[in-house]
């Protein structure tokens, strides 16, 4: 089996405003492996959110070819896409997405409905409670969202992406809407989930968000500017001990 999850050649999307064409993403070549945790950057404009669309199989691209896991994207029909999508990818994003009304369980078992074959009532219940407990909610499997706080929300919305056991997760500013501490906790879940095999993809803005993986892809333009391995990556544990330490001396003060 290729160790390869994300293959694209010269991949384009071009835009067109009345007789101005923008260039969203221009000739971008990127192979991402197995295993790996990638941050995208890059500013407003950047191409990055286009480029993550693309990566989710949620946007199509003008030009080039996407290869994931070996598939090409672009022969899939539209039936065959969205099951690509709901078997290989898991999605993560910026503003939880989960349904007011529902619990947690429930959210989680929202894209086994989609599946085919179709999953039995009771193993789906049975995927959402494993998936809630990997996140470490399992207290909290039918509380509704109201009764969450934001990073447990999110962890409810990574229980959901990981329902399927994808090969592949794609987070879009994951914790856009978090604060510090809760931030480094969905961090260092998603350093946790990589280190049992899922490769991750994160777009973010924040250098110091980025610095928890292990590479670095910077767009400008639509374009890759740079692309490196982080050698001094951020570690969860370590940020949640700083952390603690600095709140204890506050108290002391």
């Amino acid at each position: 089996m290729s160790t390869t999850v994300i293959e694209l050649t010269d991949m384009r999307k071009t835009y067109r405003t009345g007789d101005v064409e923008v260039h969203a993403v221009n000739g971008v070549s990127l192979r991402i492996e197995r295993g790996e945790f990638v941050a995208i950057m890059g500013s407003s404009g950047s191409g990055k959110s286009t480029l993550m669309n693309m990566l989710g199989c949620l946007d199509q691209p003008t030009a080039g070819s996407y290869l994931l896991d070996g598939v090409d994207v672009a022969k899939l029909g539209r039936a065959e896409l969205s099951r690509l999508r709901n078997q290989k990818l898991g999605f993560v994003f910026q503003s939880f997405n989960l349904l007011a009304r529902t619990t947690a369980c429930e959210n989680v078992e929202l894209p086994l409905f989609y599946t085919n074959p179709h999953v039995p009532l009771r193993e789906r219940r049975q995927r959402a409670i494993n998936a809630l407990e990997m996140v470490g909610l399992g207290a909290r499997l039918y509380n509704h969202p109201n009764q969450l706080s934001g990073g447990q929300q999110q962890r409810v919305a990574i229980a959901r992406a990981l329902v399927n056991n994808p090969e592949l997760l794609l987070a879009d500013e994951p914790t856009g809407n978090l604060d510090t501490r809760t931030s480094i906790e969905v961090m260092g879940l998603f350093q946790a989930l990589n280190d049992t095999g899922i490769t991750v993809v994160m777009v973010t803005h924040e250098l110091d968000i980025a610095a928890y993986c292990k590479r670095t892809i910077v767009m400008r333009d639509g374009k890759i500017i740079r692309d490196e391995a982080n050698t001094t990556r951020t570690f969860a544990s370590d940020q949640r001990a700083a952390l603690d330490a600095s709140e204890q001396h506050a108290d002391l003060a």
